[in-house]
């Protein structure tokens, strides 16, 4: 039978998939359990930079607002943390619910500003997806190995500080992949010196924002209502971060696209979840 891990992992064009074996076979159930056993209010972080193309990506805000929806239609709260570098896409996709800027700072200050941020807005838990976390040198990299420090505020300090939380990415560089770092280390297409930051649950897809759709497939199922967003309501998220600036994060050019997927290979995805969602809740 076809689970929401095998949707989320098709077209793996990074190799990620290579690390599932090293996961609970049910990874996208198991984080959505562990929302679910924490009620109240979650803080969902996001926003890739993408240097070369001067702008973010894409990738991250449709799944971080996926996840957002899907928690607000079960009564979370809800709020997003960026930075001053994805703010304003993040914000085109965030509707009603703020958007909170951490920034950009040293170790110092962004343990602080953590320490700050959780103690303003207690969430119950805190979600990532595609963000860029820290690597073992300290820095931020991308997939290419450049390092993208400067464009990035330590948002890692909130996973550090909060017990319960979940990771989403799709590269071995993002927060929650330190969960797996000694063995993304050794995969071929994989960073060799991956994330640290850890995260209590860890979820990988081929593109992050289809992991944030498993997760909404997975509360769905949990829940016995599906709260995937449309089609529709998909492609005008990614088009609303597109005329934001957002770019296509592996090719950098400006575009509707998303990890170098057109729209119409991108539905795929989440058109599989609504089926395979309506099938278990029949």
């Amino acid at each position: 039978m076809t689970t929401i891990e095998d949707i989320i992992l098709q077209k793996d064009g990074r190799n990620i998939s290579a690390l599932r074996p090293y996961l609970p076979s049910n990874y996208a159930e198991e984080a959505a359990d562990l929302i679910l056993d924490h009620p109240g209010k979650a803080l969902i972080v996001t926003g890739f930079y993408i240097v070369y193309a001067e702008a973010p990506e894409t990738d991250g805000p449709p799944g971080a607002v996926a996840i957002g929806e899907a928690l607000a239609r079960i009564g979370y709260e809800v709020a997003y943390v960026t930075d001053k570098y994805s703010s304003d896409v993040m914000k085109s996709v965030a509707g009603d619910s703020p958007v909170i800027e951490f920034p950009v700072a040293d170790h110092m200050e962004s343990a602080e500003a953590a320490r700050k941020i959780l103690e303003t807005e207690k969430p119950s838990l805190v979600i990532a997806i595609e963000r860029a976390g820290l690597v073992g040198d300290g820095t931020f990299r991308n997939m290419h190995g450049t390092d993208i420090s400067e464009y990035n505020a330590k948002i890692d300090h909130l996973f550090e500080q909060h017990p319960y939380s979940v990771g989403i990415g799709d590269g071995g560089n993002e927060i929650g992949m330190g969960n797996l770092r000694d063995e993304a280390a050794g995969i071929d297409r994989l960073p060799d010196d991956p994330c640290v930051t850890q995260t209590t649950k860890l979820m990988i897809a081929s593109v992050s924002n289809w992991g944030g759709y498993g997760l909404a497939a997975a509360l769905s199922i949990k829940k016995g209502a599906n709260l995937l967003p449309s089609l529709e309501t998909e492609n005008a998220w990614v088009q609303a971060t597109y005329e934001a600036g957002a770019v296509d994060g592996p090719t950098g050019e400006h575009r509707a696209y998303v990890d170098g997927f057109r729209l119409d290979e991108y539905n795929a995805c989440l058109t599989d979840l609504h089926e395979h969602v309506n099938v278990a809740l029949s």
